[in-house]
């Protein structure tokens, strides 16, 4: 099931990476053989779509109340309906490989139905309630919200010491808040019940100021008797931690604010009206001239923002609805305590088990027009009746026609719809073949800050209307983070748009996007100068293929991703390497003889060795994916199709394929090799890279006679024991290791590629000596070699030396550089080198860089200081060689 995006939503860098996962998934068990569905669609994002339609009428004039609630509903839909589906054509962008004939919206006809069935299935089962309780309010939205759409961030902000006098006599007690405005809803003031300072007063009343209330000293555990004066006031309307102490000690809960958080009617009459950041103002004035303020700090604290409007949120103390969780998180535990539901990693579930001991009710209702309306009506008297829709509710209830009934004004929690996901997507509450066939699903895949808001709930719902888990396995993966390791957010200006990665963008493009519609405008320049730093010249087109690969050889478990644009260049050359070996496939095939079907008997060491380990590889790779180690299976293909297949066996095959004394079997059989070879790699490779391997295959399959229209349709591959031989593995590993032991040499020396060399071997084998005849011809053309000279006990001339194993390659130097020279050029380097570590540190040495440099800047410097260090001891050890040869 693909965790539903929102219809209002664009896509952004964990959609990115959670859709390439799924989709890595997906085609390979589609090329598996498995019947495979992932299911799409989308979500209706009740506050979201809401705000968006709201600001498109505000800038035309007209308000959601002056349309009213029917048209205001009807121009939603018109909204989704034409610009509601961007998200859905960017996922295809990406590659995702959703069966999109069976597209879903959590408010289509069908889903809709499943709603109303379970509501009014739970209602009349006692587990859904109506309650006055504390909840998140959005004052500028004036509705509930969840918590998951609440962005606590710190800000600046003060705190203020308030003395609150005994009432008994001219002492006072001093407490200390963020929010003074909320001291006209104080019902208590409390302290710990074994702090000694406090314990004569326990019980006593102490006068609100502002007010004309007493109110208790009560003690409570809750307390911290060493933060502060170990005094806290209690305002058990506007707060949670509050609210819980209020209920444990019967105190009066008062609410001070209206739904758009202006002072009400129950303070005092000269703060009535004020909006709340006034009121703070006025009060702490007040407090002054009363002499009742002790003391005003700055302070830091976390403040808590709705996500859509950017209006600091209250609790709030209101009606609404709620689902009794307690019955239906009990199965919701076991299920995961007895391994019918695994979380991949592991430690996830004790994450998921510490919410769901400690669960609390659900408020699912929210005060929007779009969404689910809550299916309960009510008559002039209050009474509630809950069915599918009113004329159901009349005769389920008895009620005649003359009975007048309104419905509820709410609608449902997004996240109700959300948890019958993967059962309503598949057709429930009609049992038929997709909903027989995919329920239960195989594996969910999301990120860990949804796993209480959704994923617990869609095990609960699941357990209770399917009688089963909605999903085996739950794969959890981190978070995207920016290069330094913060979290991408808008109010950072970190935020990386992946069509941005795929496409290119320009600069000051760029910087747009990243500075406008920002919850606090004033961060805008230092957004802006930060975007400049970082991308003085845009991004440049990667290519979604670089993109998915990158995110896949991330995922590693247990990790956030460090998002660097270094890394997906890396995976952008070897999407480049790839096509280029596909290029000289194809050149090499061309017009020539390719064997119809492979032949062993006419393989060359180069062929058994490259067949041999694709099939260790094809091995692995069904291991890594079956184990969500998409890591590692990203980087074993990386490291066979790079440095096995690009690195050596396209350039072994050339001695093979070039030299016209070569049997034309043995060169139509290699023909046929590499185009298998290459095949193979192609079907491995394409869950992670698709758009590229797809285009290659096209292009190989007509040169290689292979039937079909995909390769997403294709077989994946299978493993072939019958083409592992040891002893190719063997005798090549030999070869490679004498060839980059003479490369190594000469890259020392800096002596031109082309140029022939004298080779001298010591401290050989006979078995090195037989595989050196193996692959004499290989070796010679690899290492550019003129003669290979196998030594007993003879003197040697002055030579530069490497081991390859156990052996002593040597090259003698006489005639093959000039010693003055080569010393000359290396002094220069060394003294451009010294000079350079000199500046970066420099600049590591001084204390403003330290300070205002950005982390990721100077973690680069860090990086760049210890290269050239590395490079000089090298070039300092390659001068002393050539000196002392």
């Amino acid at each position: 099931m693909i965790p539903p995006p929102n219809v209002t939503g664009t896509l952004h860098m964990g959609h990115a990476f959670n859709n390439t996962l799924m989709d890595c998934l997906t085609r390979y068990h589609r090329m598996a053989g498995y019947n495979t569905l992932w299911q799409p669609g989308t979500d209706h994002a009740g506050i979201a779509t809401q705000m968006v339609v709201e600001r498109q009428l505000n800038a035309q004039g007209h308000t959601r109340t002056g349309l009213g609630r029917e048209k205001f509903v009807e121009k939603i839909w018109e909204w989704k309906e034409h610009s509601g589906k961007t998200i859905c054509r960017q996922l295809e962008r990406i590659g995702s490989s959703v069966d999109w004939s069976r597209e879903r919206f959590t408010m289509d006809e069908g889903m809709s139905e499943a709603v109303w069935q379970v509501f009014v299935r739970l209602y009349d089962e006692g587990l859904i309630y109506r309650g006055k309780r504390l909840v998140n309010w959005d004052p500028e939205l004036h509705t509930a919200v969840s918590d998951l759409e609440v962005v606590s961030e710190e800000e600046d902000g003060y705190m203020w010491h308030i003395r609150y006098p005994h009432a008994w006599d001219e002492g006072h007690v001093t407490v200390a808040t963020t929010r003074p405005e909320t001291l006209l809803g104080d019902t208590a003031v409390a302290v710990h019940p074994d702090d000694e300072r406090y314990q004569a007063i326990i019980g006593k009343t102490v006068r609100l100021p502002l007010t004309d209330r007493e109110i208790p000293v009560i003690a409570d555990e809750y307390v911290d008797p060493g933060f502060g004066s170990g005094c806290v006031k209690i305002t058990p309307a506007h707060d949670f931690n509050d609210h819980e102490m209020g209920l444990r000690h019967g105190l009066d809960q008062i609410n001070i604010f209206t739904s758009d958080a202006s002072i009400n009617d129950n303070a005092p009459e000269s703060y009535r009206g004020m909006n709340r950041f006034l009121a703070r103002e006025q009060i702490v004035k007040d407090l002054e001239a009363l002499g009742l303020l002790e003391a005003t700090r700055k302070h830091r604290l976390v403040v808590p923002r709705g996500d859509r409007s950017g209006a600091i949120v209250e609790p709030y103390l209101t009606s609404q609805w709620y689902v009794r969780v307690q019955p239906l998180a009990e199965p919701a535990i076991k299920a995961v305590e007895n391994g019918d539901i695994r979380f991949v990693p592991e430690s996830w579930s004790k994450t998921y088990f510490e919410w769901m001991r400690n669960i609390q009710d659900w408020c699912i209702s929210r005060q929007l027009w779009w969404g689910h309306r809550i299916p309960a009506w009510y008559d002039p008297e209050g009474n509630v009746y809950v069915a599918r829709d009113e004329a159901t509710a009349r005769k389920k209830y008895n009620l005649d026609a003359e009975t007048d009934l309104v419905q509820d004004e709410d609608v449902l929690d997004t996240w109700f719809s959300s948890a019958l996901w993967p059962f309503s997507t598949l057709g429930w509450p009609e049992q038929n073949d997709a909903l027989k066939t995919f329920y239960p699903t195989s594996v969910l895949i999301t990120g860990f800050d949804i796993i209480f808001f959704w994923v617990a709930r869609m095990i609960m719902m699941g357990l209770k209307f399917m009688g089963d888990v909605p999903f085996h396995k739950v794969y959890i993966h981190g978070l995207v983070r920016d290069a330094s390791g913060q979290k991408m957010s808008k109010s950072k200006g970190n935020v990386l748009d992946p069509i941005d990665i795929i496409d290119g963008i320009g600069l000051e493009e760029l910087v747009q996007k990243r500075t406008t519609g920002l919850m606090q405008p004033e961060m805008a320049p230092g957004i802006e100068q930060a975007t400049r730093k970082e991308f003085p010249k845009g991004i440049k087109a990667y290519g979604t293929d670089a993109l998915r690969f990158s995110f896949a050889a991330q995922a590693t478990f247990g990790r956030d991703i460090k998002f660097d644009l270094s890394r997906i260049e890396g995976y952008r050359n070897f999407c480049n390497k790839l096509w280029n070996a596909a290029r000289f496939v194809l050149m090499i095939t061309q017009d020539k003889a390719v064997a119809a079907n492979l032949d062993t008997r006419l393989l060359t060491l180069p062929d058994r060795w490259i067949l041999g380990r694709q099939q260790e590889v094809i091995d692995l790779t069904h291991r890594h994916l079956k184990n969500y180690r998409f890591d590692l299976a990203a980087q074993a293909l990386y490291n066979f199709v790079w440095h096995e297949l690009c690195d050596w066996y396209i350039e072994l095959c050339k001695p093979v394929l070039f030299r016209e004394d070569t049997d034309q079997h043995v060169q139509r059989n290699t023909r046929r090799v590499l185009l298998e070879v290459m095949d193979t790699s192609l079907r491995l490779l394409h869950p992670v890279i698709p758009f590229i391997t797809e285009e290659i295959w096209q292009l190989i399959t007509r040169r290689a006679q292979i039937t079909g229209n995909s390769i997403s349709l294709q077989p994946f591959p299978r493993s072939n024991p019958e083409l592992v031989d040891p002893d190719s593995l063997q005798k090549m590993e030999w070869s490679k290791e004498f060839i980059n032991a003479v490369r190594k040499i000469r890259a020392d020396m800096d002596i031109a590629p082309g140029k022939p060399l004298p080779v001298l071997v010591q401290n050989w084998s006979a078995q090195d000596r037989e595989y050196f005849e193996t692959n004499r011809l290989y070796i010679y053309a690899l290492a550019t070699l003129e003669h290979v000279r196998w030594l007993e006990d003879e003197a040697v001339p002055e030579s530069a030396t490497a081991l390859a194993g156990k052996i002593k390659i040597l090259i003698p130097l006489a005639g093959l550089i000039d010693k003055d020279a080569e010393c000359a050029r290396l002094e220069r380097e060394i003294g451009k080198l010294e000079r350079n570590l000199e500046k970066i540190q420099a600049k590591l040495d001084n204390p403003n860089f330290k300070a205002k440099a950005p982390k990721a800047v100077v973690d680069q410097e860090v990086t760049r200081l210890s290269t050239a260090h590395t490079a000089l001891q090298q070039l300092k050890e390659q001068l002393t060689k050539i000196q002392n040869a």
